[in-house]
């Protein structure tokens, strides 16, 4: 079951796709790495429930990528000032 402590997978995730980027990946690929990231961690860590797998891993995926594109409109808009 997914416990509240859970939601720092959030930024591991995040986390993993930015090294991901860094290797070599490309940037209109990293929402979809963040999703797999997301569904593999819910299934190896969290849940052995199917349903319940798919849930928390899109919700962790979902996100993550959303955590990196706020952060970095956010980083964006105080350059630009």
């Amino acid at each position: 079951m997914f416990q509240i402590y859970d939601v720092a997978l959030i930024p591991l995730i995040a986390g993993l796709v930015e090294l991901a980027k860094r290797a070599g990946l490309p940037i209109k690929y990293s929402p979809y790495v963040a999703i797999i990231l997301g569904l593999l961690l819910s299934f190896f860590y969290l849940t052995d429930n199917i349903k319940e797998g798919i849930i928390f891993g899109l919700m962790l995926g979902l996100s993550a990528s959303g955590l990196y594109s706020s952060s970095k409109n956010i980083t964006k808009n105080s350059n630009g000032k």
